[in-house]
């Protein structure tokens, strides 16, 4: 079989919009021009400073639970091969749970929930107050679905204008991931298509950046 793959993730770079009263990611080079002991050529090496919540991030339960797991600990199987099941909320701010459909599909699978925020992506209009958000209801449905993970094309899964998380509490105290900040959710199919979603294994961490890929097999191999 063949294989059509949709990036998720938004591109990471120096000085880049993240997340609002959050510093932006420096992207520096720790040793230039140096020469290999070992092998016959020059390299440099690059470090990244940055904070937890940059570009396309996970967020594990440790983000908002202390003894939860951290993004290191996560279990593979909410990250890997998982299929997904799209959510069409272009259009709408606060999305309800009437947009979910029959629970029994949900079951087991990575919710992705596609409001075409991510069309901002870089101006200052995507940091705003009215970015799309889940209502706490369904955070709830979600939960008693018994999905893999949750994840969504805006800045942020709750309502930011508010002081409470209902939907981060109700999710990651269950042990459901939340993923943030996708991007091309409208090129991935209602159904059909699978999720890999791995961050870098960084123990104590509650966020980090992940790259994050959907995938659909499709046609026969001549």
């Amino acid at each position: 079989m063949s294989k059509a793959m949709v990036e998720l993730s938004h591109q990471i770079s120096a000085g880049m919009l993240t997340y609002p009263g959050l510093p932006g990611p420096r992207v520096t080079t720790e040793s230039s021009g140096g020469q290999s002991p070992l092998i016959d050529m020059t390299y440099d090496i690059a470090r990244v400073d940055m904070v937890g919540n940059t570009g396309t991030y996970i967020a594990a339960p440790n983000l908002f639970h202390a003894d939860g797991a951290d993004v290191a600990e996560l279990p593979l199987e909410r990250l890997l091969n998982v299929p997904i099941v799209m959510i069409r909320a272009a259009g709408i701010r606060a999305v309800g749970p009437d947009v979910l459909g029959d629970p029994a599909r949900l079951w087991g699978k990575a919710v992705l929930v596609h409001t075409g925020w991510s069309s901002r992506w870089g101006s200052p209009a995507y940091r705003g107050p009215g970015h799309p958000f889940l209502v706490g209801e369904v955070a709830d449905a979600l939960v008693a679905a018994n999905v893999a993970l949750v994840g969504i094309d805006s800045l942020d899964i709750d309502d930011t204008s508010l002081p409470t998380r209902a939907c981060h509490h109700a999710l990651l105290g269950a042990g459901i991931p939340i993923i943030e900040q996708m991007t091309n959710l409208d090129l991935v199919p209602d159904t059909g298509a699978r999720l890999v979603a791995l961050p870098t294994p960084v123990r104590g961490m509650g966020s980090f950046p992940l790259r994050a890929v959907a995938w659909t097999d499709y046609g026969v191999d001549s």
